[in-house]
């Protein structure tokens, strides 16, 4: 083979290695669900500019390419990925896309070479087959995980579940509820926002202890029937479904399609208590428990929140350093599953007051003179308004960073512009989702635009100083 065919074969190699990247890169944003990348995705430009078009490119151009691939595409599509503030993990999943493609398109290519067959080695082959490829690879492995995931929970006779769902909230509640009973159980909880049924299945086989005594898993949803195949793997004994609102409207187009799919976890074969948020349904059940409006005297401040509910019959007083009127609905749904499960109403008080934040929700940082309120991982209206008026309180300078609400509606985004001018003297509006709405209807005393986050830090040191009040709230990532 002589160099032209040489330098050709390995072009062709690192080009189509770089739209894989590419694609497994997007596949793993949208829970490698291809109509989402197709469909669904934030940025389509995107898939013209790094897919669509080299990839015509590539049968055009023909035997010169090669100087449009090396000095246009190949840097692109690194700077692309360089920019990127949520890459692509290398998880197995993706290292056995990577392999497979990279065997593929090796065979391909050293066979058309053999045969002299090709006057350009494909590009559309290696991919498709590695897509279908990895598909089926990873439904067997996942049916055997999730055969492996039911076998140790049935090994576990004694381990109670608790399954947790809402469309606000979920992380947030899950967290409290698991730190009020581990000062009587043996608990251990999903990390982080792990939410899916792939997530889950993967997090027992892999983390739940044999110890446990007490098992808490989120469940999230982007379809109907989500949540109700996370039930049934863990047919959990007592389930919570937080508030329910317009949260995720883009995947299922109606607030009742929304409250069906939350209502999925009911169907656990060993349901002893369901406790169910009242924007959710109003349709009684001997195993329900309706929640959300018994809490009293409800005071919200910088410092944290105060409120009296009932516990066992009895009205109590409760303290927590936890910002956000709206998490006394989370930390309510903790006080229920405590009482539920024997704990005292002395215990579950001072449970209560030893909460801890949870990191990036409305998650307090006083550093250099300033308060920084971290609510980087909340995306709803309800929180992001909480997280508004706690600036409010505020004597001095407000600053709120955000790029608007996602995943929602425009009105709803109006509804927090409007708050926001109420409030805040330095608006800094993150990614272009937004930008347009927040540019026309903005009304503060400086708006900055800020399409790259990497420039975040510098900005922040120039236009705020000590004394400010700084609100992150919903840190979408730069995909989206």
């Amino acid at each position: 083979m002589d160099y032209p065919h040489i330098f050709a074969f390995l072009t062709n190699v690192i080009f189509v290695m770089a739209l894989g990247w590419y694609l497994i890169t997007n596949l793993q944003w949208y829970d490698y669900r291809i109509e989402r990348v197709v469909l669904r995705h934030h940025k389509t430009w995107w898939h013209i500019v790094y897919f669509i078009v080299p990839f015509i490119a590539y049968y055009a151009t023909g035997e010169f390419f090669w100087i449009f691939f090396y000095f246009a595409v190949l840097p692109s599509i690194v700077l692309w990925h360089r920019k990127l503030d949520k890459k692509v993990v290398l998880t197995w999943r993706v290292k056995r896309f990577l392999i497979l493609l990279f065997s593929l398109t090796l065979f391909q290519d050293i066979l058309c070479t053999l045969k002299d067959a090709c006057e350009l080695y494909g590009v559309f082959m290696p991919l498709a087959v590695t897509y279908l490829g990895s598909w089926a690879i990873e439904k067997f492995l996942f049916e055997a995980y999730k055969r492996q995931a039911k076998t140790k929970i049935a090994s576990m006779n004694d381990l109670m579940i608790i399954c947790v769902t809402g469309s606000y909230g979920k992380t947030s509640m899950k967290n409290f509820i698991a730190q009020v009973l581990s000062h009587k159980y043996n608990v251990y909880a999903t990390p982080r926002s792990v939410n899916t049924l792939g997530g889950i299945i993967r997090d027992v086989n892999e983390s739940l202890p044999q110890s446990a005594q007490v098992y808490i898993c989120e469940a999230g949803a982007r379809e109907v029937g989500d949540i109700y195949a996370i039930t049934q793997l863990l047919n959990p004994q007592i389930v919570v479904v937080g508030k329910v609102g317009p949260q995720h409207l883009e995947y299922f187009k109606t607030l009742e399609r929304i409250q069906r799919t939350k209502l999925e976890i009911i169907h656990s074969n060993r349901l002893e208590r369901a406790f169910i948020h009242t924007s959710v349904t109003d349709v009684p059940h001997e195993k329900v428990t309706f929640f959300g409006e018994e809490i009293q005297n409800l005071s919200a401040t910088l410092e944290g929140i105060d409120f009296d509910l009932s516990v066992a019959g009895e009205s109590r007083h409760f303290h927590t350093s936890v910002l956000g009127g709206f998490q006394s609905i989370n930390i309510n749904a903790a006080i229920l599953i405590a009482s539920q499960m024997g704990m005292s109403a002395d215990e579950i008080v001072h449970a209560v007051e030893k909460l801890k934040s949870v990191e990036h929700r409305l998650e307090r940082i006083d550093a250099g003179g300033k308060i920084i309120l971290d609510d980087g991982y909340n995306g709803n209206i309800d929180g992001m308004l909480e997280g508004v008026r706690l600036c409010s309180l505020h004597d001095g300078r407000k600053v709120i960073v955000t790029p608007g609400l996602v995943e929602s509606t425009e009105e709803l985004n109006s509804q927090l512009i409007a708050a926001i001018n109420g409030v805040f003297d330095i608006a800094i509006i993150t990614g272009s989702l937004n930008a347009v709405q927040f540019e026309k209807e903005l009304n503060v005393h400086q708006v900055i635009m800020l399409k790259d986050k990497s420039q975040m830090v510098k900005v922040l040191g120039e236009v705020t100083h000590a004394g400010d009040i700084i609100l992150f709230a919903n840190d979408a990532p730069n995909f989206i």
